[in-house]
Formats: structure tokens, C-alpha cells, sequence
């Protein structure tokens, strides 16, 4: 199965073709149904599948079934490409819509919001998370803007352990705040370097409020 490019699938139905509620996967007792999300043949062997969300299932007179999808599209597809906030399981919802045979769905998937996916105690094959929509023709993302964080000012990423400053409650990377991963997992608490220097100008009898109340939000700044 290849997908086609944007733009060229058609939503019209063909005359003797008839909406239907579901469709079972071929091989299981895995039912599908317009709004899940499904796991597609890739064109090519040795390819990670794709992920689409089903839209509509139709049936001709020959019980034929195909779907409308929407895809998603991992991050090495898009224009911009992989980078270092990229989580593995991370998708990107985009305006590229297609029509397949539904033999090309091999099973079915979550694609979580990002809040509920980092909510999740164990993170399953079928586990996805989407925190952007992505516009195929200009590589164009929608929010174009995210929190950042730590002291490198680049997005959360879930894959990534971080610390949480007990002062100014901002996270961390460990790498970035001369930390092994080992020392992080094993700490009772944390203190980022700033939030360290306020203390001592308190207990020296320095008080600065304006700084200290702006500290949270200027590290929340987005980009």
C-alpha cells in the first residue's frame, strides 16, 4: 500500500457504494469504526506501519471495503524532519486524506493527547501521542508554538528524564545541569542554580521580588 499524494483522494462516493458502521480486520476479531485509529501497511517491507484515522467506511456491490483516512505522519515524514524533542511514539495529525482498501489494516491503535499520554504508567506497541497538526503542502504546524523548558529552552520530550527544581518547580534535563541520569533517578530533591543563588541572597538579607516572582513564567516562555 502506498499513500497518494495530497490532495488527489476523492471523498464523493461511487454510485453502488454504500456507508457502512464498521469493518472487521481481516485475520481478527478486531473491530474498526469511523474516528479510531489504525495501524496500515507500509509500501515498503521493513517499514515501521502506518497511522491513520479512519474517517468513513463504505462497502460496493461487491463488498469491497475501503476507508477514508486521515494520516498521521511521523516526524522523519514531515519537511522539517526529526528533531531532538521528537518522542518516539510521537505523530503529527495532518490535512492529508486518502482512500485505501481496508485489507490494508493490519490492527489498531491509540493516538493519545500529549497531556494524557504523559499520564500513562505503561506505554503499550499500540500507544501514539499527537500534541501538533501538521499541513502536508508547506510543512506549516499548528500550534506553531510549544512551552519550553530547562536550560537548553527546548520542548518537553517524554522520552527524556527530567528534574523539577523545588524552588521555581521548572524541569530539567539532567545533562544540562552537569547530572548523570544514574544520580537524577537516585534524588530525594532539586535545586536548580538560580533558585540556589536566591537562597543565599535571602539568607545574606537580599530580597529581590520582582525577579523571583517573574522567574516561572520567563522559564515557560514559548518559541
Amino acid at each position: 500500500m502506498a499513500k497518494t499524494r495530497p490532495g488527489l483522494s476523492s471523498s464523493n462516493p461511487k454510485p453502488g457504494k454504500k456507508d457502512i458502521n464498521s469493518y472487521t480486520i481481516r485475520g481478527t476479531n478486531k473491530v474498526v469504526k469511523a474516528g479510531e485509529c489504525v495501524l496500515m501497511r507500509p509500501s515498503d517491507v521493513g517499514k515501521p506501519p502506518y497511522v491513520a484515522r479512519v474517517e468513513k467506511i463504505e462497502s460496493d456491490h461487491r463488498n469491497n471495503v475501503k476507508v477514508r483516512v486521515r494520516w498521521y505522519y511521523r516526524p522523519e515524514e514531515s519537511l522539517g524532519g526529526r528533531r531532538q524533542f521528537h518522542g518516539a511514539k510521537e505523530l503529527f495529525l495532518s490535512d492529508h486524506y486518502d482512500v485505501q482498501s481496508a485489507h490494508t489494516i493490519e490492527g489498531k491503535c491509540t493516538v493519545h493527547s500529549f497531556k494524557n499520554y504523559t499520564k500513562l504508567e505503561n506505554v503499550g506497541a499500540e500507544d501514539y501521542y499527537c500534541r501538533f497538526e501538521y499541513k502536508a503542502s508547506n510543512g506549516a504546524f499548528t500550534p506553531d508554538r510549544v512551552a519550553v523548558y530547562c536550560k537548553c529552552e527546548m520542548p518537553y520530550n517524554p522520552d527524556d528524564l527530567m528534574v523539577q527544581c523545588e524552588g521555581c518547580k521548572d524541569w530539567y534535563h539532567p545533562a544540562c545541569v552537569g547530572m548523570s541520569i544514574e544520580a537524577a533517578k537516585n534524588l530525594d530533591c532539586f535545586t536548580c542554580e538560580d533558585c540556589k543563588k536566591e537562597m543565599k541572597k535571602s539568607q545574606n538579607g537580599y530580597h529581590e521580588l520582582p525577579a523571583a516572582e517573574n522567574k516561572v513564567e520567563a522559564k515557560r516562555r514559548k518559541r
